[in-house]
C-alpha cells in the first residue's frame, strides 16, 4: 500500500511538473487561428490565369483552384506519379519529361440568365489555418479542400438560385488517349462505372510502370454519368435544390498488379462515410495540430515585419499541403501544374532548387515534412553505392546534384568502365568509344552522368546531340557536394530530435556512404605538402574541374566531423572513423584570396586548374557554402568569422537597403542571419519575399523557372533566414555541441514572438516587444545539458524551473542540465516573469 501511494504521489507531481511547463510555454496565449488568419489570400475578382489558382493538398495530392465564368476547374496531381524513370531512353530531349498530373476536372454550373463567377458577388478566398478555399458567385457557394486521411478531393456546392441549373462534372486527360515516345507509352482511359466517372493512366517503358487512378461520385442530387468520346467522362447532376458534394478520389502505384480503381473507390466509399461535415471536422483537428506546433509572430510600424510574418505562415502552408507523401514535390510545379504535363526542367529533382523548400522545415519543427525527401534518397541508396563505384571507382554513396525518384540507372560494365576513364580524365575525351556515344545518345541531359550533352536539335528527322565543349563536364556532372548537403540534413534531424534509432537506421547509411565516398574517391590525393587535395570537382554550375573548390572542401570538412560523430554515438565503425579523421587532419583549406588594399582576404571559388569558370572573381554567387555545415557562424573562431564577413560585405558594395536586390535562389539572407547581421534581417529577407528577378503571382508563387513551374523557392529561402535571426542552436565546427542564440540577427525595432526548435531536443520561446527582450523560454523534450548565449549580454539573469525561481547566471554563455519534460525560462534580473 506505501509503494502505491508513493507511486501515486510521483504520479501526481509529474503531472503537475508537465502542467506548469505547458502553462509556461503558453503563457503568450497565442490565438493561432487569428495568427494564421493573417497569410490568407483573397480575391475579389477572378484571376486571368490557371497558375494563379489557390492551392490546397494533403501532402500527397493537390491542385490549385482557380475559376471561368461558369465553372470551377482543377487539374489533380500526385507526388508519386512519373512518366519515366531514371533508366529511360525516349526523354533525350530536354525539357520533354513529365510527372505528377492526373487528370483536368471541370464542374460547369449551368446558367442561362448570367455568370456565376463574376461581378460584385465574385469572392474566392483561402483559409490557410483550415485548408478550404471557398469561392462565391451570384447565388452559388462552393467550399474545396483535401481529406487529410485519404487522398479525396471534396467540393461542396451550395446552390441558392431559385431555379438551379445542371451541374456538369467534366473529366479529362492530360494528353491524347494513346502517347508515344519510342517504347515509351502514356496510356489515358476514360470510362464511366454506374454513377462514377473514372480516368486512369498508365506508363510503361521497359520494365517500367507508373499507373493512376481518379474516380469521382456526386450526391446531393439525381445524377447520370456518361462518356462524351474518349477523352471526356462526364457527370450530370439534373436541375434541383440543395447541395451537391462531389467526391474525387485518386490512387497511384508502381505494381501493374494493383487495382487502381478499387484503391481510389475505397477511398471515395470512405469520405462518403463521414460526409462533407465529417471529413472537414477532421481535417481541422489535423490543421489545429499541425499549427499549434510552433509559430513566429511578428510586427512593426511600417508593415514590414507583417508582411514577413505573413509570407512565412503561408510558406508552411503550402509545405504541409504538398509534402507529406512517398516522395518530395518537385520544385518546378510542387502540386500546382495546371498546364498538363507541360513542365519546364521535367521530372527529376535538382539539389539546389530542392533545397530551397526543404532547408527550413526543420527548424520550423515540421520533421514530418522532410520524410518524403529522406525516403526518396534513403530508397534509392543501392543505385548511389552502385553509382559511386561504377562511374567513380570509389565506394560509399555519390548522390549527384540532379537525380530521378529512383536515383541512378545501372550500367553496362564495359561503359561503366570507360565512362570513369572518362570523367577521371585518364582517357581523352576525343578518343571515346562508339559504343559510348552511341548508349549515350538517348539517356536524359539534364541526370548529372549525362549533362554534359548538348541539344543541337532535329535535323532531317534525327536528333542531333554534341557535347558543351569541355569534354565529360557539364553544369552538375561533376558536383559530390549536394551528397554531403542532403547527407547533413539527416545529422541535423538527429541532432533536433536526438533519435538514435533513426541515426542509426536512417542517418548513418547515407552519413557512411557520402564519407566513403569523398575517402575513396580517385581524385583526393595526398601531395607533398601533407595535404589532400581534390580534382576535377566542379563548384556548383559555375566552375567545372576545378582544384580544392571551396563547395567541395566545405563538404568534406562537413561531412567527416559528423560522421565520426555517428560512429562514436553509436558505437560503429572505429577503423573507419579514424581514416576520416586522418583526412580530416590533413585536409587542404578552403581556397582564400588577399582582398585588394590589404583588407583582409575572402573565399573564392577555386584554385587553378580550372576547365571553365572563374575560380577567384570577387565577389561571385556561391561562394559561401561555408555556412551550410556549420564552418561559420557566430561561434565559430575569429578568423573563419572575419573571412565570413568580408566575403559577405563584398556582394554588397553599396551596402544593404530597401534597394538590394534579392534573388530567388540566394542564401545570402540565411548567411546574413548565421553571422548576427541585422541590416540582413530587416532588407534582405523583405527584398527576397518581394524579389525582383521574377513576377510573384496573386496566389504569392512564382514560375521562377519557366512555363508550369509553380513554387515558393524563394518563401523558403526566406523562412530559413528568418527562423536563424529569431534562433540558432549553432556548434563552434561540426560535431560540436550546438549553442542556443535568440534575436542573434534581429532588428529590434521589430516586435517578435516565437517558438521553435533548436538541437539539442530543445523548444525555444522568446519575446520581443518594444525594443525589450522580455523572455526566454526552453522546454527539454529528451534531457541533456542545454548552452545558450545570455540574450542580455552579460547582464545578471534569474533562471526558473517549471515556473519557480532556480539559479542565477550573469555568464554570457548560460550552461545548465535538464530534464525531459521540464521547462527553464531566463530572465533579465529586476524583470518580472
Amino acid at each position: 500500500m506505501k509503494v502505491s501511494l508513493f507511486i501515486l504521489l510521483g504520479l501526481i507531481l509529474r503531472l503537475e511538473t508537465f502542467s506548469q511547463s505547458d502553462s509556461r510555454q503558453s503563457q503568450l496565449k497565442i490565438d493561432f487561428q487569428k495568427l494564421v488568419s493573417r497569410a490568407d489570400i483573397i480575391y475579389n475578382k477572378p484571376v486571368t490565369r490557371s497558375e494563379e489558382g489557390l492551392p490546397v493538398g494533403n501532402g500527397v495530392m493537390g491542385t490549385l483552384v482557380w475559376t471561368t465564368p461558369s465553372a470551377l476547374h482543377f487539374q489533380i496531381n500526385r507526388v508519386d506519379v512519373f512518366g519515366n524513370n531514371s533508366n529511360s531512353n525516349n526523354f533525350f530531349e530536354r525539357h520533354t519529361d513529365y510527372c505528377g498530373g492526373l487528370g483536368f476536372v471541370d464542374v460547369e454550373i449551368v446558367n442561362d440568365n448570367n455568370d456565376i463567377f463574376a461581378g460584385e458577388d465574385f469572392r474566392q478566398d483561402l483559409s490557410c489555418y483550415t485548408g478550404v478555399v471557398t469561392t462565391r458567385g451570384n447565388e452559388v457557394e462552393s467550399r474545396v479542400f483535401l481529406s487529410q486521411d485519404q487522398d479525396v478531393l471534396v467540393i461542396d456546392v451550395k446552390d441558392s438560385r431559385k431555379d438551379p441549373g445542371p451541374v456538369f462534372v467534366n473529366l479529362r486527360p492530360l494528353r491524347d488517349p494513346v502517347s508515344r515516345k519510342g517504347d515509351h507509352s502514356a496510356i489515358s482511359t476514360v470510362r464511366t462505372n454506374g454513377n462514377q466517372i473514372i480516368l486512369t493512366q498508365e506508363f510503361r517503358e521497359g520494365s517500367y510502370y507508373c499507373g493512376s487512378a481518379i474516380v469521382i461520385e456526386s450526391t446531393g442530387r439525381q445524377t447520370v454519368a456518361f462518356l462524351e468520346h474518349k477523352g471526356l467522362a462526364r457527370l450530370l447532376s439534373g436541375k434541383g435544390n440543395g447541395d451537391l458534394v462531389i467526391f474525387a478520389a485518386t490512387a497511384a502505384s508502381f505494381d501493374p498488379l494493383e487495382d487502381l480503381i478499387a484503391s481510389a473507390t475505397r477511398k471515395l466509399e470512405d469520405a462518403k462515410k463521414k460526409g462533407v461535415v465529417g471529413v472537414l471536422d477532421a481535417n481541422k483537428i489535423w490543421w489545429k495540430n499541425f499549427w499549434n506546433r510552433s509559430f513566429i509572430q511578428l510586427h512593426s510600424a511600417d508593415g514590414v515585419a507583417d508582411f514577413v510574418e505573413k509570407n512565412y505562415s503561408y510558406y508552411l502552408y503550402v509545405m504541409a499541403s504538398a509534402s507529406r507523401g512517398k516522395y518530395p514535390p518537385k520544385f518546378n510545379g510542387m502540386l500546382w501544374s495546371t498546364g498538363g504535363d507541360e513542365r519546364k526542367w521535367g521530372n527529376l529533382y535538382w539539389g539546389a532548387n530542392q533545397s530551397c523548400i526543404y532547408n527550413a522545415l526543420l527548424q520550423a519543427n515540421r520533421f514530418e515534412l522532410m520524410d518524403p525527401m529522406f525516403n526518396m534518397y534513403s530508397s534509392a541508396s543501392p543505385s548511389f553505392a552502385a553509382a559511386a563505384t561504377q562511374q567513380w571507382g570509389s565506394q560509399g554513396m555519390f548522390i549527384p546534384e540532379t537525380v530521378a525518384f529512383d536515383g541512378l540507372g545501372t550500367l553496362p560494365d564495359d561503359l561503366a568502365a570507360e565512362m570513369r576513364a572518362l570523367y577521371l580524365l585518364e582517357k581523352p575525351w576525343e578518343a571515346r568509344s562508339h559504343d559510348f556515344v552511341r548508349y549515350a545518345q538517348t539517356k536524359m541531359p539534364f541526370l548529372s552522368r549525362w549533362n554534359w550533352k548538348k541539344d543541337e536539335g532535329w535535323k532531317n528527322g534525327n536528333w542531333i546531340m554534341a557535347d558543351k565543349g569541355k569534354g565529360a563536364f557539364g553544369h552538375v556532372t561533376h558536383i559530390f557536394s549536394r551528397g554531403a548537403k542532403i547527407a547533413y540534413q539527416y545529422w541535423l534531424k538527429y541532432e533536433y530530435t536526438k533519435d538514435k534509432t533513426w541515426l542509426k537506421n536512417r542517418g548513418y547509411p547515407i552519413l557512411k556512404g557520402v564519407a566513403e565516398f569523398y575517402r575513396n574517391f580517385p581524385g583526393l590525393k595526398k601531395e607533398s605538402d601533407g595535404k589532400y587535395h581534390l580534382y576535377h570537382v566542379n563548384d556548383n554550375e559555375s566552375v567545372w574541374g576545378g582544384h580544392n573548390t571551396v563547395e567541395e572542401i566545405s563538404s568534406m570538412m562537413g561531412i567527416f566531423p559528423v560522421a565520426i560523430k555517428a560512429s562514436e554515438l553509436l558505437g560503429l565503425d572505429p577503423d573507419l572513423a579514424k581514416s576520416w579523421q586522418e583526412i580530416l587532419d590533413n585536409l587542404s583549406p578552403l581556397p582564400t584570396k588577399a582582398i585588394p588594399g590589404g583588407s583582409g582576404k575572402t573565399w573564392i571559388r577555386s584554385l587553378p586548374p580550372i576547365v571553365q569558370g572563374n575560380g577567384d572573381a570577387m565577389p561571385d554567387p556561391n561562394t559561401m557554402p561555408a555556412w551550410f555545415f556549420d564552418l561559420c557562424n557566430m561561434e565559430s573562431d575569429k578568423e573563419m568569422l572575419a573571412i565570413a564577413n568580408k566575403t559577405f560585405d563584398l556582394y554588397f558594395p553599396a551596402g544593404i537597403s530597401t534597394e538590394t536586390k534579392m534573388n530567388v535562389l540566394s542564401k545570402l539572407p540565411v548567411a546574413g542571419s548565421l553571422l548576427g547581421r541585422t541590416e540582413s534581417t530587416r532588407y534582405l529577407i523583405p527584398n527576397q519575399i518581394s524579389t525582383a528577378e521574377t513576377e510573384i503571382m496573386a496566389n504569392r508563387m512564382d514560375m521562377r523557372e519557366g512555363p508550369q513551374t509553380t513554387s515558393v523557392q524563394r518563401l523558403g529561402r526566406a523562412a530559413e533566414a528568418l527562423q536563424l535571426a529569431l534562433c540558432q542552436s549553432v556548434p563552434s565546427s561540426p560535431g560540436k555541441e550546438p549553442v542556443i542564440r535568440v534575436f542573434a540577427a534581429w532588428p529590434m525595432e521589430w516586435d517578435a514572438e516565437f517558438t521553435l526548435p533548436a538541437r539539442g531536443a530543445f523548444l525555444v520561446t522568446g519575446s520581443v516587444r518594444n525594443q525589450n527582450i522580455r523572455f526566454v523560454e526552453i522546454r527539454s523534450q529528451a534531457g541533456g545539458v542545454c548552452n545558450i548565449r545570455n540574450p542580455w549580454g552579460h547582464e545578471s539573469v534569474r533562471i526558473f524551473r517549471n515556473g519557480k525561481p532556480w539559479k542565477k547566471s550573469a555568464t554570457n554563455l548560460i550552461t545548465f542540465p535538464t530534464t525531459r519534460g521540464e521547462s527553464y525560462a531566463l530572465v533579465k534580473n529586476g524583470e518580472t516573469y
